[in-house]
């Protein structure tokens, strides 16, 4: 073993996740400040993100990633940071590409590949200050699958996955991690939202059982916990009931 393995960084790193106020970025949270870290969640429902951070003992920023200045406001609040996990985001719709709403398309591009970018861009300094940082991008399966009535959530999501990639060429020989976490099926409001109500939500996840937040958030404080040098680039995780975008068993 190398002298420089044997030191101990007694830091107390810091990890701010966006997206925050509810499903898989509440949960992180959580996750992140029972394995040590100081967590700053940001979000836009700030009542929700207090509550959170009173919970875990960490701080609450209010942020909207489709907005510039309120992430440059989010950015002077918070300084360095060492973990960025990227979970804001969204889907709206399930039309078909021929009914495809282009409002729509474009409004789940700006927040989940033009907000990665805008929050990324304020928050890199600080994590190179830092030695050790980490980006933590929360895609999708539909970054590499696609199927019927989602194009344009697997159009974007393919976009986010191109990002990641590039991100971990652009920042090779730096010290900075880049991990994408792809999870398939989900059980959050994010289905409540897409698709408008609960009950279209519920026929979703029928006849299985599939995963929670806290599932995928155990696996992002796993990412962020390794040794400095092991980088889990890619993480695909999906209910034992679901093999791919088009194939899912139901009892």
């Amino acid at each position: 073993m190398a002298p420089q393995d044997t030191v101990q960084d007694t830091r107390r790193r810091t990890a701010l996740v966006t997206g925050a106020s509810s499903g898989i970025g509440a949960a992180t949270v959580r996750a992140l400040a029972a394995a040590g870290f100081a967590t700053i969640a940001a979000a836009r429902r700030v009542d929700r993100l207090e509550a959170l951070a009173a919970e875990v003992g960490g701080r609450a920023v209010a942020l909207d990633v489709t907005d510039a200045d309120s992430v440059a406001a989010m950015a002077a609040a918070v300084g360095d940071v060492d973990v960025v996990v990227h979970s804001a985001g969204g889907a709206f719709g399930s039309d078909t590409i021929e009914n495809g709403d282009p409002e729509g398309w474009k409004a789940m591009y700006d927040v989940n590949v033009v907000g990665l970018l805008r929050v990324h861009q304020a928050l890199l300094a600080g994590m190179r200050r830092g030695g050790d940082g980490h980006v933590v991008v929360l895609g999708s399966i539909a970054g590499f699958e696609v199927y019927p009535g989602g194009a344009g959530y697997t159009s974007v999501k393919h976009g986010v996955n191109a990002v990641v990639r590039t991100l971990r060429q652009e920042l090779l020989g730096e010290p900075v991690r880049v991990t994408e976490i792809a999870p398939g099926m989900v059980e959050t409001e994010f289905s409540v939202v897409r698709l408008g109500s609960q009950e279209a939500a519920d026929k979703v996840y029928e006849g299985l059982k599939p995963l929670s937040a806290e599932d995928v958030a155990d696996v992002i404080a796993f990412a962020v916990t390794r040794p400095s040098h092991v980088d889990l680039d890619k993480i695909v995780l999906r209910p034992i009931a679901q093999a791919d975008a088009a194939h899912v068993h139901r009892a």
